[in-house]
Parts: structure tokens; sequence; C-alpha cells
């Protein structure tokens, strides 16, 4: 199973947005240059991820983003759920665990236990956690 582009790159941006605001906006040309992620891509995500109530958007000059909420209480399924429109581990799944083949699928129960061991694991991932780890990998690489 992989995780589209749009989940990698909006967790990715996430992580970004979150290391170097200091609380301030963020714009998306500075998270696309650290990133090398498309600044338009970026505006796409950024879009959905205000639907989800992730991050705000803040108007004008110094303009950018924020975060919505605290790191801490933004997990990383949410984000993911902000810009995909599901997160199960095969086709014929809904996203809530239900499937058309239900009745004739031997293997479903596998697939629906998949699903809800990689909510389980994504949802107990916090921002603030990976924002954690990436400066701990910054201090690392900064110190040899």
């Amino acid at each position: 199973m992989r995780l589209s582009t749009k989940a990698q790159y909006a967790v990715r941006a996430m992580v970004s947005l979150h290391l170097h605001s200091d609380g301030t906006p963020t714009s998306i040309k500075d998270i696309a240059a650290r990133e090398d992620i498309s600044s338009t891509y970026l505006e796409q995500l950024f879009v959905k991820l205000r639907r989800g109530r992730i991050v705000e958007s803040v108007r004008g000059p110094g303009g950018g983003y924020i975060l919505a909420r605290p790191a801490h209480s933004i997990q990383v399924d949410q984000i993911i759920d902000s810009v995909e429109e599901t997160l199960v581990p095969v086709s014929c799944m809904e996203q809530n665990g239900r499937c058309a083949c239900d009745d004739q699928c031997v293997t479903h129960t596998v697939w629906q236990g998949l699903g809800e061991k990689i909510r389980t694991f994504l949802g107990s991932i916090t921002l603030e956690d990976l924002t954690r780890e990436a400066r701990e990998r910054m201090t690392s690489r900064e110190a040899r």
C-alpha cells in the first residue's frame, strides 16, 4: 500500500510550517522552497488543510498560514484525511471499513484489520511528535 503524494507532501509541509513558523504566518512560497514542492500544488493542499481546520490563513503583507490549533492536538491521520478522499488499504473498502463485496470476500477481515491498524498508528502520531523528531535530526546534522 502506498500513500499518495498529496498525503506525503501535506505531512511534510505541516512539519515545515510548524518547525519554521515561530507562531507567525508562513508563506506557501517559503514552505515550497524548503521542501522542494511546487507552490501551486501546495496551495491546493493548504486549501484542503484549511477546510479540515488544520491550518488558518492570514491575509495581507506578512500573511501566510498558521496552525489552527496546537501541534500536539493535530494527528497525522487528520492531516491525511484533510487532503485524501480515503485512508483504506484496498479500493473496494469504504472509509467506514465496509465493502461492497463483504459477503463474498473471504479476506475482508484482513483488509479491515489492516485499515484499523493503519488508522490507529497514524492517529497515535502528532504534528508535535514529527516536529520534535525533525528538530533532533537537524541538531544531529549540525553537530557533524
